[in-house]
Parts: structure tokens; C-alpha cells; sequence
């Protein structure tokens, strides 16, 4: 079984929920806001509200590289559905612009339902 867990905007967290269910990933986690920053040093749009004069874009540029806020969504599925899980998340994210966010693939060594005690795959949903 592996983690995937994806880094995505904010505005996309109700698609890639509806995306997952319609591949029949029907459970994950979803953390509400967390803040990070990719490579990216530059924020144009913000660049270009300074450059006339909007306070607020100026107040945003601030010192040093922002720290952005996004979605983090953890799915745990068994080794024949992280493909599609990772494919699913990649299509309803992909916009082709900076800030898109990541992806990561973890490997999970095992799992426990609380209420059953029950271990391994089997807690999964393996639809």
C-alpha cells in the first residue's frame, strides 16, 4: 500500500474530491490550509499590482519569497490503485501554470482499523 499525498491550490480541493470519487478513491484526508512555496520566487501578478501603485499587492511582496496557501490531500490505497489516484489528482489539477503543486508517492508499511482491530489491505477500500 502506498501514501499519495498531493500539495494542490485551494480552489481546486471540491474537484479533485468529486474526480477521486468518480475513480472510485472514495476515501482520503483533506487538511484545511497549509502554507509552503515551490521554486517559484516570483509572483508576476503581484509584481504587476506594485508596479501600479495597489498597496495591497505591495504589502504582499513583502521582504522575502511568500509562503503560499494550499490543500493537502492524503490518500492511502493499495499498490494497484496509486496510478489512477496520481493520474485523477493530475487532471483535475494540471493548469500549466506555477503553483500547480506536488505530488508525492510514500510507501506504508501497514494499516490499522480502529474499531475492528482488522490489519493490512483490507482496511482499504478495495472497490
Amino acid at each position: 500500500m502506498k501514501e499519495v499525498m498531493a500539495i494542490i491550490r485551494m480552489n481546486k480541493i471540491n474537484e479533485t474530491k468529486r474526480a477521486l470519487s468518480k475513480a472510485g478513491i472514495s476515501s482520503f484526508t483533506a487538511t484545511g490550509k497549509v502554507l509552503g512555496r515551490g521554486k517559484g520566487l516570483v509572483d508576476f501578478s503581484l509584481l504587476e499590482g506594485a508596479k501600479n501603485g495597489y498597496q495591497e499587492a505591495i504589502a504582499q511582496l513583502g521582504q522575502g519569497p511568500r509562503m503560499i496557501p494550499k490543500r493537502l490531500l492524503t490518500v492511502v490505497v493499495p499498490d494497484s490503485k496509486v496510478e489512477i489516484t496520481v493520474k485523477t489528482i493530475i487532471q483535475t489539477n494540471q493548469t500549466g501554470k506555477s503553483g500547480d503543486g506536488k505530488i508525492f508517492v510514500l510507501p506504508i508499511t501497514d494499516a490499522f482499523k480502529v474499531r475492528t482491530q482488522e490489519s493490512g489491505d483490507s482496511v482499504l477500500d478495495n472497490d
